[in-house]
């Protein structure tokens, strides 16, 4: 099992598939994105790889991100490659996207295999939709419903930036309750362009719960492993709060990050990472790179609740994977 000093067992595993990414928000993206270029990127047959190598010592999620990960040309073909895992310990493959390629992707990732979709929607009022991201929102409700139709289950991800969309909680629960969509809103985490970031913008976890009190009623539900606090609004299990500022979920943090080029960032907020692809681009066997992989977890720093506020490093969220 990969474990890490602090007594954590580590079962997810995100896996970028590119850095590249259609949407501009502003928690996510710089001004000016640099692309890796390709041939930095893991192959298909590198990420397989490095996933069982994830799934053997007890990995049993993962989640295919971004950038965007539909933006990838053989995305297809890598989701039907994971399906080889089942059989070696892999329970769930999902996905994390923006949901504008999604109309045309959402059937085909259903029959290679997929189980599920997180789907970013920081708005519904089409304005504040594009104020946000640059793009328009039209795509990606057409992308939210071909899901659905796919068969695949659906949640929602919704950063809050003060100033920006905390007016749209309410528009956001209503229209996700109405459709029977789970919903996650998200504090604003200090992980974009250095500089960029105040505390100030974090729209809290209390103040989510306040809004939503204004209209409905809300009751908490118990934690479990994941980052989201759930709630039941007016009988519904369909909310949750992923209070990473406010309210620090590191505690029982069971995941672990690669991005697109193999770097390995067991939290979101390290400061560094491990060359876990370029150490298999250079030879080193299967089980040398265990070992890279089992001590990088094993040295795992606390976490945010540590260690509270932005973090200095080349590397950006579009970069590290959401």
């Amino acid at each position: 099992m990969l474990s890490d000093q602090h007594g954590r067992v580590k079962r997810k595993l995100r896996l970028s598939l590119t850095d590249r990414c259609n949407f501009r928000c502003s928690y996510c993206m710089p001004t000016h994105p640099v692309w890796l270029p390709k041939a930095t990127l893991l192959t298909r047959a590198e990420l397989l790889r490095l996933s069982r190598l994830a799934v053997a010592h007890g990995i049993t999620n993962i989640r295919l991100t971004g950038g965007e990960p539909l933006l990838r040309a053989d995305v297809l073909d890598i989701v039907h490659d994971l399906q080889s895992l089942r059989d070696e310990g892999l329970e769930r493959l999902s996905m994390t996207s923006n949901a504008e390629r999604l109309g045309m992707f959402a059937r085909p990732l259903r029959d290679a295999g997929l189980d599920d979709l997180n789907i970013s929607l920081d708005a519904v009022d089409a304005d504040v939709f594009k104020a946000l991201t640059g793009r328009g929102i039209a795509p990606v409700m057409a992308g939210i419903d071909a899901a659905r139709a796919a068969g695949l289950p659906v949640k929602l991800n919704t950063v809050l930036i003060r100033g920006r969309n905390e007016h749209q909680i309410l528009p956001l629960t209503e229209w996700a309750l109405a459709r029977g969509l789970a919903l996650r809103f998200i504090e604003y985490m200090p992980l974009d362009q250095p500089g960029r970031w105040q505390r100030e913008d974090v729209v809290t976890e209390a103040d989510i719960l306040a809004t939503l009190r204004t209209r409905h009623t809300v009751e908490a539900l118990p934690r479990g492993s994941e980052p989201a606090t759930r709630y039941r609004i007016d009988g519904q299990d369909r909310v949750g709060v992923i209070a990473t500022v406010s309210n620090p979920f590191c505690g029982t943090c069971d995941r672990i990050r690669l991005t697109a080029t193999g770097e390995l960032f067991t939290c979101l907020f390290a400061k560094t990472g491990t060359p876990l692809g370029a150490r298999m681009r250079a030879g080193d066997d299967d089980a040398a790179l265990t070992e890279i992989l089992r001590n990088a977890v094993w040295h795992k720093q606390a976490g945010y609740a540590a260690q509270p506020g932005p973090v200095e490093r080349p590397v950006l969220m579009y970069g590290i994977g959401g």
